[in-house]
């Protein structure tokens, strides 16, 4: 194969020239990106089914890896969206004088080049661009070769509306889809300033165990929804079953449904309908089988169960004591993304809220809201389960650094 490094570095100069391009100019391209990219959605649908045609009919990551119209109707949206948002760079966030003169101002840059690899989801290829070239940042993607066809289509499209709007074309750059170019971005620290695994837990580990280039982790999400034995009935169910139905294939569905003893019972029999008419596989707990008995697609759970990121339409199903052995639970099992609580008990819901460690917290409501456009925020490159630099949807604001500007007149030390 050839060398991506030259493509890596065009990126970087182009990066360097978004600093200079106009407000207006930026704006008018993203909002010319979502007119063309409604306008030619047939060419991109067309290379998607070839995509979608080389994978098994029934792999459940068949969901992410579609677009339709509808799908690139919200994608469009969202450009204008993220068009419609403000700078993140440039901001001053402090200024002052020193006894010798000297004036200090801090302010908001651009990460430079941000590297991104992601599996399945061409919708991703435009958050990223969008995200990207709003902030002022040049982006190297690495996409799956499951969305070969459709990432190309996308990029030549980007492309061709940079081109168009007086901006360098190089700013957005897709490298190759096979799995070996993976190692030399790893190693592309002159280049690339960040770099951003977007998928499974193990390609994340992969990416955060051999990267030289520092690595923000956009995390698996093994989320939980515990019903506390103060939960009003029908809000639990269907929060329950929005979180584990809505789209079973994405990182803020619910994995573990966890209920507390004193309704278990009635909550698991009322369930029961609810998840077997969308044909989820439940993997019990010994307490919960037992409850869930007669249920069509009920499997023993292992510990194994227990912190499985499904993606599909599984979950595991665990009866606890009460809110202390839920947050054990939680704390031993969570990946710090989503984790919810249904309960009328406000104590129980700040507890909850105050004790469990993640990056979306909430209290009576579903955990598919964790979302970059759900925010507010226009989209996101990915959900970060870490604690440094960014946390929660990482989005546009997040994709600056800072930088120290020092006006003297002559000062030495």
């Amino acid at each position: 194969m050839k060398s991506i490094t030259p493509l890596i570095i065009k990126t970087s100069i182009a990066a360097v020239s978004l600093k200079n391009v106009s407000e207006k100019q930026l704006k008018a391209a993203l909002n010319a990106l979502a007119r063309e990219l409604e306008a030619g959605s047939a060419a991109l649908i067309r290379a998607n089914k070839k995509d979608l045609a080389k994978q098994s009919p029934d792999n459940p990551r068949n969901d992410r890896l579609l677009l339709n119209e509808q799908r690139i109707k919200n994608i469009a949206a969202s450009i204008r969206t993220i068009g419609k948002l403000p700078d993140p760079s440039g901001k001053l966030l402090e200024s002052r004088k020193l006894k010798n003169g000297l004036l200090l101002e801090k302010v908001t840059v651009p990460l430079g080049v941000v590297g991104a690899i992601y599996e399945s989801r061409p919708n991703v290829t435009f958050d990223i661009a969008a995200l990207c070239i709003r902030s002022r940042n040049g982006c190297v993607l690495k996409g799956s070769s499951e969305a070969d066809n459709t990432n190309k289509s996308a990029i030549a499209l980007i492309k061709k509306v940079l081109k168009e709007n007086g901006i360098d074309p190089d700013c957005v750059t897709l490298l190759p889809s096979e799995r070996q170019v993976v190692q030399e971005l790893f190693t592309a620290t002159k280049y690339v300033d960040v770099l951003i695994p977007r998928g499974s837990d193990s390609l994340i580990q992969f990416v955060r165990k051999n990267s030289q280039v520092p690595v923000i982790e956009t995390g698996a999400g093994v989320c939980h929804v515990y019903v506390e034995k103060d939960a009003g009935m029908k809000k639990a169910l269907d929060i329950v079953v929005n979180a584990k139905v809505s789209r079973p294939s994405v990182c803020n569905a619910a994995d573990t449904i966890l209920v507390d003893a004193a309704v278990a019972p009635e909550f698991l029999k009322k369930l029961h309908p609810r998840l077997a008419e969308h044909g989820v596989e439940i993997f019990a707990e010994p307490k919960a089988y037992k409850l869930l008995k007669g249920y069509p697609y009920l499997q023993a759970a292992t510990e194994a169960d227990f912190g499985k990121e499904f993606l599909s339409l599984k979950c595991a199903v665990k009866v606890v004591k009460d809110i202390n052995e839920a947050l054990v639970h939680i704390r031993e099992h969570s990946t710090r993304h989503s984790e919810a609580i249904v309960s009328e008990n406000k104590k129980n819901c700040e507890r909850f809220l105050r004790e469990v460690d993640a990056a979306a917290v909430y209290t009576n409501a579903s955990t598919r809201f964790t979302d970059g456009e759900e925010f507010g925020l226009g989209a996101e490159i990915g959900i970060s389960t870490q604690k440094l630099h960014a946390r929660g949807p990482f989005a546009l604001e997040k994709l600056v650094t800072e930088k120290w500007l020092v006006r003297g007149n002559g000062q030495i030390r």
